[in-house]
């Protein structure tokens, strides 16, 4: 047990300590100092969920690999559990700290706001609340792996101005925002949602017309988010609104002292109950003696392997040269499109269209450059994921088989004839992503193995498991949320190519082999 504490429980603790630390402080440093401007849920959420990885790859899988476990995945699971029992207190912290920095000021009224230093939190001795002058956004998304939940939202704004004869001469420029919203299932019917957004309208009109928004202690600035963007898009609404630099905030009832909670007790009460996990976990597996007597000699003296194959996957090289490319081309259209602060984990549709989203109304005016733009954009982060495995997977096979130029065509091919199918099958729906044309390069390659381009054995491995995946994305398409239209389309312009070159490339292999067995 020493020396499981010492070379990997320690070094652990230290991982951990250090990145909760180091984090908070960039994060009080950049985002709350300095105020660059990234979304608040990246900077609160997404970041400290993802970088403990980077730490544990580099210092503490190689020390992880020296215990001996009877499964193979269960080194993975020792890694995962270290990022999550790091990722939660830090992810607590920030909420922490955002509230613990944030300064009260207090107003005589709102005017003054203007004279004063910005800060976070607001109290107001003198105030009306116009609710007969609203400004309201109506919008919906979709979340989850499969776009399987249909997020209906309404965003309300009522200007707070200092008393009631501000609403005939002054153009509001401070605003309390409020929010309903509701979450149904993506899978029923569009006739099925209208009413459902229909339901939510109306009860969300009897709950405003209920509530005393004058009772307040205190408010709240919304800060970099989703939230904020939706808001002022509804003040964008109003022609009388000509300011730029529209303040908005959210009513909070409880007191000011109480805004933190217990929040810094649930930071050490996490960590410690990661760390006491943690150590549970590592009573169970015993050391392989001979990689840790080599350890104990040699050290880490360099990135794991396993570190640098991840890394090979965004590097072009011989033979795998395309595939890279266009994984890191949608990948950088993904995050250009998150740090210009259009979300994280999924896109609205507004901003799909506007970075080139395939819609049939607007591709048919003119606008066909949507058949291929589309294909480089995504719907949100499982969207991208999903869809980068499957070309990863794809392309290690029929890239060597089919050379760059033609691997490429058929690529760009295959994802505009989905785009086309899906225009011919939808009148107005908004389709993203590059899944048409990895359905097509796996119905190349369904072709491949079904004309015995590749060796029996491989057809063997490859055939049944690539059916089935195949077969269980588009029943997953058909229950919604999904364009299936564009996976078809890829799929069958890929098989039909795959069909018109197999032979050729048969032909190809056998010459190729002939005249390696000569040289022989």
């Amino acid at each position: 047990m020493k020396d499981k504490l010492q070379f990997i429980y320690k070094p652990f603790l230290l991982i951990a300590l250090g990145f909760i630390l180091v984090y908070t402080f960039l994060n009080w440093l950049l985002f709350i100092k300095i105020g660059i401007p990234l979304k608040e849920d990246i900077v609160e959420f997404w970041l400290p969920f993802g970088l403990p990885f980077i730490p544990i790859l580099i210092w503490l899988q190689p020390r992880i690999k020296l215990l001996k476990f009877k499964n193979e995945n269960s080194s993975f699971v020792y890694q995962f559990l270290a990022c999550i029992a790091i990722a939660i207190p830090t992810i607590i912290a920030q909420k922490y700290l955002a509230a613990a920095t944030g300064k009260l000021t207090n107003l005589n009224v709102i005017s003054e706001l203007s004279k004063t230093d910005n800060t976070k939190y607001y109290t107001l001795k003198n105030y009306y609340i116009d609710k007969h002058h609203i400004a309201i956004q109506n919008t919906v998304s979709t979340t989850g792996r499969n776009n399987e939940r249909f997020n209906m939202l309404i965003y309300v704004t009522m200007p707070i101005l200092e008393s009631v004869s501000d609403t005939i001469n002054k153009t509001p420029k401070y605003w309390l925002g409020k929010l309903y919203s509701e979450q149904i299932s993506n899978n029923l019917s569009d006739e099925k949602k209208k009413e459902k957004y229909k339901l939510l309208a109306e009860r969300s009109q009897k709950e405003f017309e209920n509530t005393d928004f004058h009772k307040f202690t205190y408010l709240e600035t919304i800060g970099n988010t989703e939230d904020h963007d939706e808001y002022n898009k509804a003040l964008e609404k109003i022609e009388q609104n000509l300011s730029h630099d529209n303040i908005i905030f959210e009513a909070r009832t409880e007191p000011f002292e109480t805004r933190n909670g217990n929040k810094f007790s649930w930071v050490l009460g996490s960590f410690a109950i990661g760390a006491l996990v943690y150590f549970l976990l590592l009573l169970f597996p015993k050391f392989n003696k001979n990689k840790l007597e080599n350890f104990k000699k040699k050290g880490v003296t360099r990135i794991d392997s396993d570190l640098k194959e991840i890394l090979d996957i965004f590097i072009p090289k011989e033979g795998f040269f395309i595939t890279p490319i266009l994984f890191d081309l949608n990948l950088l259209v993904y995050i250009l499109m998150v740090f210009s602060g259009l979300g994280l984990v999924s896109f609205k549709s507004d901003d799909l269209l506007n970075w080139g989203a395939n819609f049939k109304p607007l591709t048919t005016d003119n606008q066909w450059w949507r058949l291929l733009t589309n294909t480089f954009l995504h719907g949100g982060l499982m969207h991208i994921f999903a869809n980068m495995v499957g070309l990863l997977f794809v392309g290690i096979f029929l890239e060597p088989l089919l050379g760059r130029g033609k691997y490429l065509l058929i690529y760009l091919i295959t994802g505009i004839m989905a785009s086309f199918t899906s225009i011919l099958w939808y009148d107005a729906t908004v389709s993203v992503g590059a899944s048409g044309a990895i359905f097509g390069l796996y119905g190349f390659f369904l072709a491949c193995m079904l004309f015995k381009v590749f060796p029996a054995d491989f057809n063997k491995a490859f055939l049944i498991s690539t059916i089935v995946f195949v077969g269980f994305n588009l029943l997953m398409g058909f229950t919604g949320g999904i364009d299936n239209a564009a996976h078809i389309g890829g799929l069958m312009t890929g098989f039909i190519i795959g069909m018109i070159m197999s032979g050729q490339l048969k032909k190809e292999i056998e010459f190729t082999a002939e005249h390696q067995s000569k040289e022989d």
